[in-house]
C-alpha cells in the first residue's frame, strides 16, 4: 500500500502549481501518490496537472465539472486516495525538501498515530521566510487550524466520517474534530514540513468581507456537538481564533468589525464553559459583549504604542548626540600607538584573516593590545581571554578614536572618522569569483541598494589591501579604485593552518565532530544566492549519501547569511556544521570539498585535496551576479577539479571515482598554482611584521 496520498485542490493557482507539484514529486521519500483535483479552474491548472500525470505515474488528475469549493474538492481527492496517510496541500504552497521522510520517521516512531501535527514556515510575496510560530509543546487544538500542517491516517479519516461543510473555513470542523477524536493519538513533529504562501492578492485570507463571518458558525457547530470536557479544551483556542480574525484587516473590514464582534460575543455567551474565566482583557470585553470596552482597549493600545515609539525615538536621538559629543572629544586625544582594533564579517565574531593576524600579533608583537568589535548578539562567540567592545557602544567609539591600527575583512560600523596616523588594513574575505565593488553596478539584482559612493568613501580609508593572489590584486585595484592604499601581496593568514598539519591534527578534528575512523568525509559548502531566500540545497542530501554508501559522511555547511543551521533531517551520514566556529577545521577534517561558487574553494586548494564543483544553476548565477571567469570551462587555472551540473552527475563522480581522477588532479594543480602562490603557512607573520614591526605608510 502507498504510504502517503497527497491531495491538492487546484483553483486559480496556475502561477504556483508547478512549484507545488515539483515539491511533492521530488521528495526523497517517494512512496506516495499525488492527486490533483481541478476544481473547474478557469486557468491552466488542469493542463499543468495533466502534464505531471503524463510523465509521472504517481500523479493523477481529477476534474470537477463545476466549481465545488476547496472543501468538496479535497473530499473528492480523499475518496480517491489509497495511501496509509492523507496529506492535504494547497496548490500555492510547498512541501519542504525531506518533509515526507521526516514525517514517515515520526509516524513510525509514534507507531502510526491517527494524526501527526508538524511545524510550518510562512513566506510572503517578497519571499521573506519566517517560522510558523506555533508552540507545538502545548495543546494541538491551539496550533494553526489548517489541513496542510498535519497528516491523517486514512482509515481514521473515513471511520470518523470527517468531511467538509459548504462555505468558508471548511477546514476548521474536520481539523479540530479529528484532534478531539484522536485524543492521545495525536503526535507532534517539531520540524517545518510545509511552506505556506501568503499571497499579495487572490487568496481568501487577503479578501476582506462578510464571508469570514462563517468562522463563528464553524465553531458553533463544533462546540454544540462537543461534550463538556471537549468544550473546555476547545473553547479557549476557538475564542483566540475569532479574536485574531477580528483584528486582521485582510479579513474583516473596518465597517464590519462591530458586527463580527457581536457574532463572536454570541458564541462566547452561548458556549463558555462554567467557571472558565476570560484570560485576556479582550476576551473579558467579549464575554461582557461590550464593544465600547473592546474598542477602548484598542485605542489605549494604539496610544501606548504611539507614546512608546515617540519615547524610543527621543531616547535614541539623545543617546546619539551624547555619543557624538564624546567621540569628538576622543578624536582630540592622541592615538594609542599600541592599540589595534579588529573586526570580521560585519561584527559577527572572531574569525577569518583578522583572527589569524590577531593570534600571530599576540605571539610576535605582544606590545600591541588587540580589541575586537562585535555585535551584542554575537558577543557569546568571542573566545575567553579576547578583549572586545560592542558596536555602537561608548567603548566602541572610544576605541575607534584612539586605535592606531584598524584591521577588518569587511567594514567597521557607524561611519567612523579615520584620523591622520591611523593605519587601516583591509584583509577582504575571499578571492573574487563573483563580481565585486564597482563591477556590481552591471548586476543590479545583487546590489540590494548598495551606495557605490559609500563603497568608494570606505575604500579611501584603506592604507593596505591584503591580496591572496595576483588575480585578486588586479580585481581589487579596478573595482575599489583609490590612490590611498597599497596592495599587500602576502597570502591569506587564515590559510596558514593548512600548512604543517599532520594525521594527528586531522584525527583530532574528526573526533571532535564525532566522525568514526575509516569514513570518507565530504564537506558540502555552497554559497548564498542573491536570488534565493533561505538555505535550499540543490541536491537531496539524504538520497545522495544513501547512494554513496555507509562509508561516506557529508558535513553540511550553509552560508552564514542563512542562519545558524541548515535545517537538516536527522541522518547518521549527515552532519550539520553550519554553526561550527572554524571552517578551517572542517576543511582539515574532509577528504574533498563539494561546493559551487564559494570562495572557500580557493582556500581549500592549499590542502591539495579534491575539489568538486556542483553547479546546477551556473547560468542563472552568472547572469544574476556575474563572474570573472568560467568555472565550468575545464581550462587549467579556471576549473578546480571534477564538475557536475545535476544530482545524478554528482553521485556518479563519487561512485565511479571521477572526483579524484588524474584529470581532476591536473586541474587542481593548475588552479592551486594560480590562486595560492603566496600561501605557505607564513602569511600572518608577514602581515604582522609589515603592519606592527616595520611601520606602514598612511594616508
Amino acid at each position: 500500500m502507498t504510504r502517503f496520498s497527497v491531495v491538492v485542490p487546484a483553483h486559480r493557482v496556475q502561477g504556483y502549481l508547478r512549484e507545488c507539484l515539483d515539491s511533492v514529486l521530488t521528495q526523497s521519500f517517494g512512496d506516495l501518490e499525488l492527486i490533483v483535483v481541478d476544481d473547474a479552474s478557469p486557468d491552466a491548472c488542469a493542463a499543468i496537472a495533466g502534464e505531471y500525470a503524463e510523465r509521472d505515474g504517481r500523479a493523477q488528475l481529477v476534474r470537477v465539472p463545476a466549481r465545488a469549493g476547496a472543501g468538496p474538492a479535497r473530499a473528492i481527492g480523499a475518496d480517491r486516495a489509497t495511501g496509509d496517510y492523507l496529506l492535504f496541500l494547497d496548490g500555492d504552497d510547498l512541501l519542504l525538501p525531506g518533509a515526507l521522510a521526516a514525517v514517515d520517521a515520526a509516524l513510525r516512531a509514534h507507531r502510526d498515530p491517527d494524526v501527526l501535527l508538524f511545524a510550518h514556515e510562512r513566506t510572503d510575496w517578497w519571499e521573506n521566510v519566517r517560522a510558523g510560530g506555533d508552540d507545538l509543546t502545548g495543546d494541538p487544538l491551539a496550533a494553526t487550524v489548517a489541513l496542510w500542517n498535519r497528516v491523517f491516517r486514512r482509515t481514521f479519516w473515513h471511520e470518523r466520517r470527517l468531511g467538509f461543510p459548504q462555505g468558508a473555513y471548511e477546514d476548521v470542523v474536520p481539523v479540530q474534530r479529528a484532534t478531539l477524536d484522536a485524543g492521545d493519538g495525536v503526535a507532534v513533529l517539531d520540524r517545518a514540513c510545509v511552506r505556506w504562501r501568503e499571497r499579495r492578492a487572490g487568496s481568501f485570507s487577503k479578501t476582506p468581507g462578510r464571508a469570514h463571518f462563517a468562522l463563528a458558525a464553524r465553531y458553533e457547530e463544533l462546540l454544540a456537538a462537543a461534550d463538556p470536557d471537549e468544550r473546555t479544551r476547545l473553547f479557549p483556542p476557538a475564542i483566540a481564533h475569532l479574536l485574531a480574525v477580528l483584528e486582521d484587516p485582510g479579513r474583516i473590514r473596518e465597517a464590519d468589525r462591530r458586527a463580527f464582534f457581536r457574532e463572536a460575543a454570541r458564541v462566547h455567551r452561548t458556549y463558555a464553559p462554567e467557571g472558565l474565566a476570560p484570560r485576556t482583557p479582550e476576551e473579558k470585553a467579549l464575554a461582557a459583549a461590550s464593544w465600547g470596552a473592546y474598542e477602548g482597549l484598542r485605542r489605549a493600545e494604539t496610544r501606548r504604542v504611539r507614546v512608546a515609539r515617540r519615547l524610543k525615538r527621543q531616547k535614541k536621538k539623545l543617546r546619539a548626540r551624547a555619543m557624538k559629543a564624546a567621540y569628538r572629544a576622543d578624536l582630540r586625544r592622541g592615538l594609542d600607538p599600541a592599540l589595534a582594533v579588529y573586526g570580521a564579517y560585519w561584527n559577527r565574531g572572531v574569525s577569518c584573516n583578522p583572527a589569524a593576524i590577531h593570534a600571530k600579533a599576540r605571539e610576535l608583537a605582544p606590545h600591541i593590545r588587540g580589541v575586537w568589535v562585535v555585535s551584542s548578539r554575537n558577543k557569546h562567540k568571542v573566545p575567553e581571554g579576547v578583549e572586545y567592545v560592542i558596536e555602537g557602544s561608548r567603548s566602541y567609539w572610544r576605541t575607534m578614536a584612539r586605535a592606531t591600527y584598524l584591521i577588518n575583512n569587511s567594514s567597521f560600523p557607524g561611519g567612523f572618522t579615520k584620523r591622520q596616523g591611523q593605519v587601516y588594513l583591509q584583509t577582504h574575505h575571499g578571492t573574487p569569483l563573483k563580481k565585486m565593488g564597482l563591477d556590481q553596478r552591471r548586476y543590479p539584482a545583487g546590489t540590494h541598494g548598495i551606495s557605490f559612493q559609500k563603497v568608494l568613501d570606505h575604500t579611501d580609508q584603506w592604507d593596505l589591501s591584503l591580496s591572496a593572489n595576483p588575480h585578486s590584486t588586479e580585481v581589487w585595484e579596478r573595482v575599489y579604485p583609490s590612490a590611498s592604499y597599497q596592495a599587500l601581496e602576502a597570502g591569506y593568514p587564515r590559510n596558514d593552518v593548512y600548512f604543517g598539519v599532520d594525521d594527528a591534527d586531522v584525527a583530532r578534528v574528526r573526533q571532535e565532530l564525532g566522525i568514526a575512523e575509516g569514513r570518507k568525509v565530504l564537506l558540502y559548502a555552497p554559497t548564498h544566492r542573491d536570488y534565493q531566500k533561505g538555505f535550499l540545497p540543490r541536491v537531496d542530501l539524504r538520497r545522495f549519501v544513501e547512494r554513496l554508501g555507509a562509508s561516506y559522511v557529508v558535513l553540511v555547511r550553509a552560508h552564514y547569511f542563512y542562519g545558524a543551521d541548515a535545517g537538516l533531517d536527522h541522518h547518521p551520514q549527515l552532519v550539520d556544521v553550519t554553526g561550527h566556529a572554524r571552517v578551517e577545521d572542517l576543511c582539515l577534517a574532509s577528504d574533498a570539498l563539494v561546493t559551487d561558487y564559494s570562495s572557500l574553494m580557493f582556500d581549500y586548494a592549499c590542502l591539495d585535496r579534491p575539489i568538486v564543483t556542483y553547479a546546477p544553476d551556473w547560468q542563472a548565477y552568472r547572469l544574476a551576479r556575474g563572474t570573472y571567469f568560467d568555472l565550468l570551462s575545464g581550462r587549467p587555472g579556471e576549473t578546480p577539479g571534477a564538475v557536475a551540473t545535476s544530482e545524478e552527475e554528482l553521485a556518479a563522480l563519487f561512485t565511479d571515482g571521477g572526483w579524484d581522477s588524474p584529470e581532476a588532479a591536473r586541474l587542481r594543480s593548475a588552479f592551486r598554482s594560480r590562486f595560492c602562490p603566496y600561501d605557505d603557512g607564513r602569511a600572518a607573520e608577514r602581515v604582522v611584521r609589515r603592519l606592527f614591526l616595520s611601520g606602514a605608510q598612511t594616508s
